[in-house]
This record gives C-alpha cells, sequence and structure tokens, in this order.
C-alpha cells in the first residue's frame, strides 16, 4: 500500500519539530489520571476560570445582550441588566453591521480599534493611531502573524529569552526560522543583560544566522520579572544599534504584585527617549484579556500595535490577515470592554472595581504564598513573583535522582515533575520545556489554584519534595539548602 501525504513521514518536518510543553507529556499524562478517577490540580497553564476564577460581571452582561439582542427588546430587560451595560451592548452592536454574527474586518471592527488606541495614549502619553492596530483571536495569533511576516527562510533568527513561553520556540520552529536565545539571569530576579545579547547575535552570526528581531516577555513568562525602565532603554537602544523590530509580550501588564517595580510598556520608554530612535525603531507590542484580572482565555481577545512600520508593510500585514476573514467578534468586544471599563460615576463601576481588585489583591497574596512555600522546601530556590501568574522555582537536583532520570530514559525535572504528578497530583511544566542552563533545573507552576486551596497544595508539595530528596540525597555529600 503507497504511503499517502498525511501519513506520519510524509508530514512537513516543521510540524514535527516544533515542540508546545506546556500541553506537552506532563499534561497528556494529568489528563490520563484524572480519566482514572485521580484528583489532578492543573497549575500547567495560565488559565484562570479553569481554576475557579469567577468572572468579572459586567462585561458578561454587555456580551450576554450582544448575543441575544432581542432581550434589549423585552419590557423587563432592566430589571435584570443595569442600564450602563444596556448603553454598552447597544454602542458595540451598533459598531458591526450584522451584529455578533457577521466578520469584521480583517484587521478588527474600527470603532474597537479606537478604542484601543486610546486606552494606549491614556496609558502611555502618547498619541497611538487606530490603522497601526489589529485585534487578533488572542496575542498567540497575532505573535505568530507577525513571525511569519518577518521569518523568511532557516537562515532568519529570532532572539527569544530563556526561561521562554514555548509559544516562540514552537512558532518559529513551524515557519521554518531559528531562535537565538538570550539567557535571563536567575540570580539578578531574572534580569536581562545586554552583554549576553550581543554575544548571542555575535555566535549567531558566525553561525550564518541573520538576526532579525527581538523578543521580550514583560512581565515575565515563566520567570513573573518585571523590567525596569533602565532595562528596557537598554533593549530599544540594543535593538536600534543591531536594526533589529522588538516584539513586545506585554500581556501580563495588569499582573503586578510589587508597587516598587510598576509596569512601564517598551511603547512609552521608546517614545520617551526622543527621536531619532522614536521616529526609526520598530517596534510590535501585544496585549489580551486572557490575562489581568479578567482571565477570559477562552474569548480569544487580544491586539498588537506597531510603531515605525513602513505603510507597505502594514499592507502586506493586512493582506495575510484578510486570509481568515476576521478575528472573532464577541472577542473584540471582550477587547473594547478591558480597554474601555466602566468609568467613575457609572452604575457598574463600584462593582467593577471591588471585583477586579479582589482579584488582583488575592493574585499578590498567592504569589507570596507560593514563594515563601517553595523557599521553605529542601533543595528548591524561588524568586518573588513580580508580575504574570507563575511560579519558575529552581529544583536543586541530587546527582542520583539525575542518574534515576536517566535510567528512565527522562530529562531530570521531567523525571521530578511526573513523580509530583503521581504522588501529589499536581500538574506543572518542567523547566526544560521553557529552556534553562545546562545542568539546571526548574518547574513552572501557576499562582492560580484558589486562594483558599493554596496551603494545602503547598504543604503536598512540600510533603512529596521531602520524601523525594530522603529517596535520592546522598546524606554524606549533599548538604541541604
Amino acid at each position: 500500500m503507497s504511503s499517502k501525504p498525511l501519513d506520519y513521514e510524509n508530514l512537513n518536518e516543521n510540524v514535527k519539530k516544533c515542540q508546545y510543553a506546556v500541553r506537552g507529556e506532563l499534561y497528556l499524562r494529568a489528563s490520563e489520571l484524572q480519566k482514572e478517577g485521580k484528583k489532578i490540580i492543573f497549575t500547567n497553564v495560565g488559565n484562570p476560570h479553569a481554576l475557579g476564577q469567577k468572572p468579572l460581571t459586567f462585561p458578561r452582561q454587555v456580551i450576554a445582550l450582544c448575543q441575544a439582542p432581542f432581550l434589549l427588546d423585552d419590557p423587563n430587560v432592566r430589571l435584570i441588566f443595569p442600564a450602563d451595560a444596556i448603553a454598552k451592548a447597544k454602542h458595540y452592536l451598533s459598531l458591526n453591521s450584522g451584529g455578533l454574527g457577521a466578520y469584521s474586518d480583517s484587521r478588527g471592527i474600527p470603532g474597537v480599534r479606537k478604542e484601543v488606541a486610546e486606552f494606549i495614549e491614556k496609558r502611555d502619553g502618547y498619541p497611538s493611531d487606530p490603522e497601526l492596530i489589529f485585534l487578533t483571536d488572542g496575542a498567540s495569533k497575532g505573535v505568530a502573524h507577525i513571525l511569519n511576516a518577518v521569518i523568511r527562510s532557516e537562515s532568519d533568527g529570532i532572539l527569544v529569552p530563556v526561561p521562554q513561553y514555548p509559544l516562540y520556540s514552537a512558532t518559529i520552529s513551524l515557519l521554518g526560522g531559528t531562535l537565538v536565545p538570550y539567557y535571563l539571569e536567575e540570580t539578578a530576579n531574572w534580569g536581562l543583560d545586554t552583554n549576553d545579547l550581543q554575544q548571542s547575535v555575535a555566535r549567531a552570526r558566525s553561525n550564518g544566522i541573520t538576526v532579525r528581531a527581538m523578543v521580550i516577555i514583560n512581565p515575565g513568562n515563566p520567570t513573573g520579572q518585571c523590567l525596569s525602565e533602565a532595562n528596557l532603554k537598554s533593549v530599544l537602544q540594543f535593538c536600534d544599534n543591531q536594526n533589529l523590530v522588538l516584539l513586545a509580550d506585554e500581556v501580563y501588564q495588569q499582573n503586578i504584585y510589587q508597587d516598587e517595580r510598576p509596569f512601564i510598556s517598551s511603547r512609552k520608554v521608546l517614545m520617551d527617549m526622543g527621536p531619532p530612535i522614536s521616529k526609526e525603531l520598530q517596534l510590535v507590542s501585544f496585549h489580551t484579556v486572557s490575562k489581568g484580572y479578567w482571565g477570559e482565555c477562552g474569548q480569544r481577545g487580544a491586539y498588537f500595535e506597531m510603531t515605525n512600520i513602513p505603510p507597505k508593510s502594514v499592507e502586506e500585514i493586512y493582506k495575510v490577515a484578510s486570509i481568515a476573514l476576521s478575528p472573532n467578534v464577541p472577542g473584540q468586544i471582550f477587547l473594547g470592554l478591558m480597554v474601555n471599563p466602566p468609568k467613575p460615576g457609572d452604575i457598574s463601576y463600584e462593582r467593577f472595581v471591588r471585583e477586579s481588585k479582589g482579584i488582583l489583591e488575592s493574585l499578590r497574596r498567592r504569589a507570596q504564598l507560593m514563594t515563601d512555600g517553595f523557599n521553605s522546601c529542601r533543595n528548591v530556590v524561588c524568586n518573588f513573583t513580580e508580575g504574570a501568574m507563575y511560579s519558575f522555582p529552581q529544583i536543586r537536583l541530587p546527582p542520583r535522582a539525575i542518574e534515576a532520570a536517566k535510567k528512565a530514559g527522562k530529562v531530570p525535572d521531567v523525571f521530578y515533575c511526573l513523580k509530583l504528578l503521581e504522588a501529589a497530583g499536581i500538574s506543572t511544566v518542567p523547566g526544560s520545556g521553557f529552556g534553562q542552563k545546562e545542568g539546571v533545573f526548574h518547574l513552572r507552576t501557576t499562582i492560580l489554584p484558589a486562594e483558599e486551596d493554596m496551603p494545602a497544595i503547598m504543604d503536598s508539595f512540600k510533603k512529596f519534595n521531602d520524601e523525594f530528596m530522603d529517596q535520592y540525597e546522598d546524606r554524606r555529600g549533599y548538604s541541604r539548602i
């Protein structure tokens, strides 16, 4: 029998090469255990509502009315929905002819893009052009869209932070490009050193790679750090010197847990630097409704904004976006609601603030609980989560554990995480899925389990870790930390 186009051996090699650890071996094993009846705590993916976060009331009221516009004609509608939610629903329905069931412009609804531009201007203090804003089905789709425009062949390299969110390694592989790693410094709270960037570019060029873009994830995933203004300035200057486009993944900008390290957008820092760099450096910034205190992962609402991208290039990016016809319209409306939420004096304002603040304050407490919990464990050390939704502790595995992993045919941190899953039902992602320095091992977990469950989860982790270390530690030559 002759082989067929979709037989494994005939698949696109880039499809086979790409890996996505967040839903990899650990996730598949966790799903199997769950089917067998074991209680699993899925901390492998930043999916807040799946771990019990309640949706914000106001946006759900608006979207309900948009999905069922006949409710607006019901004389009892005001008994169920507040007047400002009714007004917002009418506003969004008026922006897209045919409502939620009709395609929008391939860049997104013009009125929503205008709201995004106003949000950016208010945030940064500089005007934003709605024509340079594209709405997408999640930030991941936007990242893939831009990487597709940048990567021409395998000799094109993209600088990506290590540890990195595997969206980047997977998408670069899929598009046939080359990932050029630069390492974040764990001992400097996952800071970024431009000397390391220089070395990464030099190594890539010596191997015939043309480095064309640099990715920053700020606040960091999986590392949770928030880049300082000085760090951002040095990155922007570096990109300018090296003629790189900067891709600023800023989807966690609402997730900030330390007052002394606020989020500052790359665009604001760039504009503050002034000409010539503010007029020349190419920058694409990404944001989404999936994170922050919204956590609306399933809605797939996001945007990217382009700065200093030539009009002809924007036209080509628009052309490719048009192939997919339209981003999903409900996701666009969620995005509009995120960038233009209830204001002081609105009926729903106090409730919206109460709900959003409650989520952020709880996340701040959970970040502390988890960091303290990891740091109380033997052979585990963890930086505080300044932002985003993750903890990324280093697990100092004893030599005997590393040897046992090799015998089992597993990467050492995969071996550890599988043991943790089997013993405690905690589904994490091994650090090797994000990239890490040789001989150093981590795991990533979200800080999203319910706050009241967090002490028990950390107790369960500590119990497992103590037993693991008791089993594999050589007491004669391996000390506690």
